[in-house]
């Protein structure tokens, strides 16, 4: 797949297109890239696909922005794995919030990103304050086709951002794995701590995060891309209010029966089962028997799943 950091000042082909943020890529995107790639095959165009960064409600929330569901390189990866053969991904800024929708057809789907045909879900709205709906698009694609995806339902529940984010903050990751048609994971590179957990007898992989998490508490987990076969662990991802007050959010993970250096490590942290709440305690030694208990209802989850 080609990844396109921005815009082309010109179209110099013709693609296949879909357009959004695609954040989680839960199962209704999926949907919507299957039916990309089938049609863009049919046309014998390159699938592409346009979306942003930020986030759109990033930009105009910046003090508070929603949680994100998926990195720009997880996006980018669920979109390979679906066969798109083009990504672009526009800054969103002030420039490209001030287009019209009428511009926004004109200067970006044909001028510069020459699009033949446009797959969008039939709630799309772009351009200037939300000004472009799907019929405005109809009505402007004089050089191009379009077709509207219908919402996808999981369980009697539109598949999605927002209902997995929703899921995630009441801490039913069950529910978020059904939307998203997988299980809810971060990905992240192992970084260094403050060897607390060692200390504690339970040392952790600390995985830093650049965003607001969706989800806190302490999970039952498995995690990838430290073996060949998947580790299971458990996982607390929160502001750990007995050790520093005023802190970041931070994931660290005990993984079961390892040992290894992993320092430096892009590992992907599934969450299956949340166990409980974050807390405070009144000392380490708590904690550390606090811990032991989550430790042992993390094994006993595992083993009803055998």
């Amino acid at each position: 797949m080609h990844v396109f950091r921005g815009l082309p000042d010109v179209a110099t082909s013709r693609v296949a297109l879909t357009i959004g943020n695609f954040d989680g890529v839960h199962r209704g995107h999926q949907t919507m890239l299957v039916r990309l790639v089938e049609a863009a095959d049919d046309l014998a165009l390159p699938a592409a696909v346009l979306t942003f960064e930020p986030h759109q409600r990033e930009f105009f929330s910046r003090e508070n922005p929603p949680p994100r569901l998926s990195t720009v390189r997880d996006k980018l990866e669920q979109f390979a794995a679906h066969g798109v053969a083009e990504a672009y991904i526009a800054r969103f800024d002030q420039r490209l919030a001030g287009l019209s929708a009428e511009d926004f057809v004109d200067q970006v789907l044909v001028s510069r990103l020459g699009a033949r045909w446009v797959l969008v879900g039939d709630d799309f709205r772009f351009g200037r304050g939300r000004s472009g709906d799907l019929a405005l698009l109809r009505a402007k694609a004089k050089s191009f086709s379009v077709e509207a995806m219908p919402t996808l339902s999981v369980a009697g529940e539109r598949a999605s951002s927002t209902a997995v984010r929703a899921a995630l903050a009441a801490g039913d990751v069950e529910h978020a794995g059904r939307l998203l048609g997988r299980p809810y994971a971060i990905s992240g590179h192992v970084a260094h701590g403050d060897k607390l957990g060692r200390g504690l007898g339970f040392p952790t992989a600390n995985v830093v995060l650049r965003h607001k998490p969706p989800l806190s508490g302490i999970f039952a987990v498995r995690v990838l891309g430290l073996d060949e076969a998947p580790r299971v662990g458990v996982a607390s991802l929160g502001v750990r209010p007995t050790v520093k007050a005023g802190a970041k959010p931070l994931l660290e993970v005990f993984v079961f029966d390892f040992n290894a250096t992993i320092y430096g490590r892009r590992v992907f942290i599934q969450f299956l089962h949340k166990l409980r709440d974050e807390a405070r305690y009144p000392d380490l030694e708590s904690l550390s028997r606090q811990i032991r208990d989550d430790v042992a209802s993390a094994r006993d989850y595992f083993a009803t799943q055998k």
